[in-house]
């Protein structure tokens, strides 16, 4: 009977490479790479004493790239398949004490930019829904409670992931997949909130200092459910009480929403639709002055209550941003950021750069980057 048997190493971080060794006996042999969350399958097999052919495979896992060992044997016994997963076993170890290459991050950087136009994508660009993963991945933390935010990279289970503030992200995550397949040594948070810094950077927004070396946690380590803003509230308490437990003020809040100048809502997603500007995919200062300078109305329609502007009735708010023009407090940034597109520049990429980082313990010497765009 033929049966191909695989050993698959995979050394990031190296620790677990023996830990998760398998032999795999199946009539046909296939690759599938999925998330950490998901389960993994083998079929059986009956074996007797001589083999038609056996396929083993050793991945091991170096640096930024990887080294493979095939061997093809014909005819193979079990002392030589001891002897094949022995030379793989040694190029772990071999690999494990050879120093590792440090990630490049504008290279990763770089890569991003590429996978962020796309003209069969919403309005021609992916960088609004890489923002909004980077968001949400870190928008859970929760200062009282210790825990959430992006550090632990725990979107990649199901258990958050299904969040339904969360529809629509899995398109974000599966694209980056492919910097991950490029660059597997770099963490899923890591990936996700670096994503977000390239998407703003890309689409013209300001510089924002990011940090590398997030892990990729447990399931244990996602956040409840209800974290994130609930754009149906039109009370500005609810985006307090919200902000707050994150550690942020009433001019940081101001500053996060004016995000809300790129992309749109889908229905299919959040229930709500449309754009918020009439340039979607340009991070400006857009929506502080649409806010202000359009007269809004609750649109008539099947769907949940939402406004859209009387002139054009092609752009919409949410009953959460109405709210930012409602509370004096709020109104007095959406103005100053209305009149003053750098200030909201400067206030935008501290507070998103304090946002990806709620939660994570970096170490004290941990390089701050400033990523050069791929215009410049």
């Amino acid at each position: 009977m033929t049966i191909a048997t695989r050993f698959l190493f995979r050394a990031s971080p190296l620790a677990t490479v023996a830990r998760r060794a398998t032999v795999i006996t199946t009539p046909r042999f296939a690759a599938i790479r999925t998330y950490a969350s998901a389960q993994s399958h083998s079929g059986g097999g009956g074996g007797g004493g001589g083999m038609g052919s056996m396929l083993v495979v050793a991945a091991v896992s170096a640096g930024a790239g990887a080294a493979s060992y095939h061997y093809y044997l014909q005819g193979a016994d079990t002392a030589n398949l001891k002897k094949v997963a022995g030379a793989a076993a040694e190029g772990v170890v071999a690999a494990s004490t050879s120093k590792k290459e440090p990630l490049d991050y504008q290279k990763v950087y770089n890569y991003i930019a590429t996978l962020i136009e796309d003209d069969n994508y919403d309005d021609g660009s992916y960088g609004p829904v890489f923002l909004r993963l980077a968001w949400h991945a870190s928008g859970t933390w929760d200062q009282a409670a210790k825990n959430g935010g992006s550090y632990s990279g725990s979107m990649r289970f199901k258990s958050e992931s299904s969040h339904s503030a969360n529809a629509g992200l899995g398109i974000a995550r599966e694209r980056l997949n492919r910097v991950k397949d490029k660059f597997p040594d770099i963490s899923y948070g890591d990936l996700w909130t670096l994503a977000g810094v390239c998407a703003v950077q890309e689409m013209g927004g300001p510089t924002i200092r990011w940090r590398p070396g997030r892990i990729d946690g447990e399931e244990e380590s996602a956040p409840p459910d209800g974290r994130l803003p609930n754009a149906a509230r039109p009370d500005p308490q609810h985006s307090r009480d919200v902000f707050y437990k994150m550690g942020f003020n009433d001019q940081e809040i101001v500053a996060l929403m004016g995000a809300h100048a790129l992309g749109r809502c889908h229905r299919h997603r959040s229930g709500f639709d449309g754009p918020w500007t009439a340039s979607p995919t340009v991070f400006t200062n857009s929506f502080y002055t649409e806010l202000l300078d359009r007269h809004w109305v609750e649109r008539k329609w099947d769907g949940p209550k939402q406004f859209e502007d009387k002139e054009s009735k092609s752009l919409m708010m949410l009953p959460s941003d109405m709210a930012m023009a409602k509370d004096k407090e709020f109104k007095k940034w959406v103005e100053i950021y209305a009149k003053d597109e750098q200030r909201f520049f400067n206030d935008f990429a501290n507070a998103a750069g304090k946002l990806f980082e709620l939660g994570c313990n970096f170490k004290d010497d941990t390089k701050v980057y400033e990523f050069k765009r791929t215009n410049e």
